[in-house]
């Protein structure tokens, strides 16, 4: 069995680890990475922008900076260029858990250490990835469960309740986690809440909208809105006011400064909370223990706690 830790990220850290590689090794740390998809949505945005911050204020790692663009193909370009340029470590952010494997694999072949962030691939590649540092994607979605069943009950209707399910781009791991986690927990806290449609939203708020658009209109009761992301679920909740559709219970996954703002407006109840900061922080210090020679677990998972109506004034608005 893989093991698991939750990490904390430190500038300290890196600097002493690349401290320590530069000594053995005559000179910085070189360190790939291939990113999902920047211009997709505002969380991979922040997160570009916090890993370069984090690599610039460390004089021991050089980085080079890649964005698949949404492209499996391109992304395995960018792989197979960041293998010819013998970087130190490589970073992938996967456009897809399954097809990127291969290049995974040709990277492990070539003796370079590949850490996952943020989304994981599929199980079949676990053997050519030294580590994952991201969230825990299916408890993420199994406490999107627990937010919407207690609002269920404390609402009264958690015997008779409908709840329709957007999720993000099929094919990528987050999403099928997240889905996992919300329909594995769903019937152990809620078994009389029923999931009457599920489609992809593909990580859009506008495809979204257009989702939540035709669920109201084949469906005439729907209590509640399980959404992958925050960016999704304000587009559902675009759909339903259009529609004059009320009291209907809206739960994501990552809270956006979209859905923290819905929130204290009362439309939206709850998400949880992830910080794309922490993410890219936390990929990096993982390059670094790897390169560094420390013991690194292969899933490092960072807290992502659950956030609602009730308890928002705790947690700081998004900044993405």
């Amino acid at each position: 069995m893989k093991t698991k830790t939750i990490i904390a990220v430190t500038t300290a850290a890196v600097t002493l680890g690349g401290a320590a590689f530069a000594e053995s090794h005559g000179g910085a740390m070189k360190i790939g990475i291939t990113q999902n998809n920047v211009g997709v949505d505002s969380y991979q945005t922040t997160y570009e922008k916090a890993f370069i911050e984090a690599a610039e204020g460390n004089d021991m790692v050089e980085t080079i900076v890649l964005d698949a663009g949404g492209d499996v193909a391109r992304q395995i370009a960018q792989m197979e260029d960041l293998i010819q340029q013998d970087v130190d470590a490589i970073i992938i952010w996967p456009t897809n858990g399954e097809a990127v494997i291969p290049a995974v694999r040709k990277a492990h072949q070539a003796g370079i250490p590949v850490i996952v962030t943020n989304s994981n691939i599929a199980e079949q590649g676990f053997d050519f990835v030294k580590s994952f540092s991201g969230p825990d994607n299916i408890t993420q979605g199994a406490r999107s469960a627990e937010i919407m069943c207690d609002k269920f009950k404390e609402m009264g209707i958690e015997d008779e309740a409908q709840v329709v399910h957007i999720t993000g781009q099929p094919g990528y791991t987050t999403a099928i986690e997240r889905a996992k986690g919300f329909e594995d927990r769903l019937p152990e806290v809620c078994p009389n809440v029923t999931v009457v449609d599920t489609q992809p939203g593909d990580w859009n708020r506008e495809k979204s909208q257009q989702v939540m658009e035709a669920f109201l209109v084949k469906y005439d009761d729907i209590d509640g809105v399980y959404a992958g992301d925050d960016n999704m679920g304000v587009g559902a909740l675009n759909a339903a006011k259009a529609a004059g559709r009320d009291g209907i219970i809206f739960v994501g996954a990552t809270n956006f400064a979209v859905g923290y703002e819905a929130m204290a407006a009362g439309d939206y109840w709850g998400s949880i909370y992830q910080s794309p900061v922490d993410d890219a922080k936390a990929a990096l210090q993982t390059a670094v223990d790897v390169l560094s020679g420390e013991e690194v677990p292969f899933l490092n998972y960072f807290d992502t706690p659950k956030i609602t109506q009730d308890n928002m004034g705790d947690f700081t608005k998004p900044v993405f």
